[in-house]
């Protein structure tokens, strides 16, 4: 049976991408969602455009269903490339930094989404994280 996120785990991820957040002063939404894509704990931060609450969310899913960071699911679906189209999929995906698995042993176990700032911010603060994943489930 694969890990599973558990929710104190996501708490964790969750409060280091907003106290990163705070610390770079830019106000963001960040979503953790487990391997299926579904939402586990989401934060808005006060100042944070409210569409991006989508975004986040929708960040987080794309990179827990797809496996790989949102920025690699954007390289592989440009023009000519062997993913292109695939953000009309599954709902709507996203094809831009922000979104990134979290892996616990190999195995991916949820995914971070971020947005708010710029692509570059989104990313910081989604490693910050992302990072911030225990090794073990439910270690805080």
């Amino acid at each position: 049976m694969a890990p599973r996120l558990a929710l104190a785990d996501a708490q964790q991820v969750l409060d280091a991408a907003l106290a990163k957040a705070e610390e770079i002063g830019q106000p963001m939404n960040v979503a953790v969602v487990d391997d299926g894509g579904h939402l586990l704990a989401f934060g808005r931060q006060d100042g944070a455009i409210l569409a991006s609450v989508d975004i986040a969310i929708r960040k987080a899913r794309t990179a827990a269903l797809l496996k790989m960071t949102t920025a690699d699911v954007g390289a592989a679906a440009a023009p000519g490339a062997p993913l292109y189209g695939i953000e009309v999929t599954n709902g709507g995906l996203v094809i831009f930094g922000g979104g990134i698995p979290l892996v616990r042993r190999r195995d991916v176990v949820g995914a971070i989404g971020v947005s708010a700032g710029s692509v570059e911010q989104d990313t910081t603060v989604a490693e910050a994280g992302a990072e911030a994943l225990p090794k073990r489930a439910g270690r805080r």
